[in-house]
């Protein structure tokens, strides 16, 4: 394992909450394997950007952040925040809310910005939702974590995982205790968009930059899993399913009909 490193980023009572009662029960519930940790910024603004395969992989992400010292802000879907009393925990640990599917996605966009402007450290999963790749591996990413970083020129970490979702399968409620599966977790070098910078953030940049992301992501993860991943990422418009969401939800509803 890495060597890790101590936080000194300072944290509210929702994050000390978190860190003392979920760490634990992600010590004696997972097992671990971290690597490229060198890789993520000690201080300053960052963007780290990362494949999705469960619903609990934010807070494997956020453990694997924390031992190397830093504290994750997600761009987090708005609906958590009419959840009572997570809506105080996200507020409190400087979540950024963001309406999916929307124009409203701009304001997220812009405090995400500011995020990285005031040196924190912007957790994106690219590819939006969960993958729908049949096999888990990354699929089509969405341009976020490239606007982000083209308009700030911080550093974008491309990290892959592995192994959260046999902790909880993705879209399941029923989490997979024991034995203790192994979370994997890999960070590499940032990814170069030194070309990009400063040219206008058309489609053609933005597509470019957010290409580069998905395809540095992806390489940490064929190391995890000593396998390589398709030629061509999985696109859940081309294969006509659900972007967002249980793909299989529909399916279910039609059988019990």
């Amino acid at each position: 394992m890495a060597k890790v490193r101590k936080l000194q980023e300072k944290r509210g009572w929702a994050y000390s909450l978190a860190i003392g009662v979920v760490k634990p029960l992600l010590l004696t519930f997972t097992r671990r394997e971290w690597a490229g940790g060198g890789h993520i910024p000690a201080t300053g603004g960052c963007v780290i950007a990362v494949n999705h395969v469960s619903h609990v992989d934010p807070l494997t992400l956020a453990h694997f952040l924390l031992d190397h010292g830093r504290l994750v802000r997600y761009l987090t879907k708005d609906a958590l925040w009419k959840v009572p009393l997570l809506d105080k925990v996200l507020d409190d640990t400087r979540m950024i809310p963001v309406s999916r599917q929307s124009t409203d996605a701009t304001h997220a966009f812009e405090a995400a910005v500011l995020a990285v402007e005031r040196g924190e450290c912007i957790g994106v999963y690219v590819e939006g939702t969960i993958t729908k790749d049949p096999d888990g591996w990354p699929m089509r990413g969405k341009t976020g974590a490239a606007r982000i970083a083209l308009a700030t020129g911080c550093p974008v970490i491309p990290v892959g995982q592995w192994g959260a979702q046999d902790l909880l399968p993705a879209y399941s409620v029923r989490p997979h205790l024991l034995p203790p599966p192994t979370v994997r977790y890999r960070a590499g070098a940032p990814v170069d968009l030194s070309d990009l910078q400063g040219r206008a953030p058309t489609h053609e940049v933005l597509h470019e930059a957010t290409d580069r992301i998905m395809a540095a992501i992806t390489a940490q993860v064929e190391q995890l899993r000593g396998e390589k991943a398709p030629v061509e990422r999985f696109d859940p418009r081309k294969e006509g399913i659900r972007e967002t969401g249980n793909p299989h939800k529909r399916e279910k509803k039609r059988r019990r009909g």
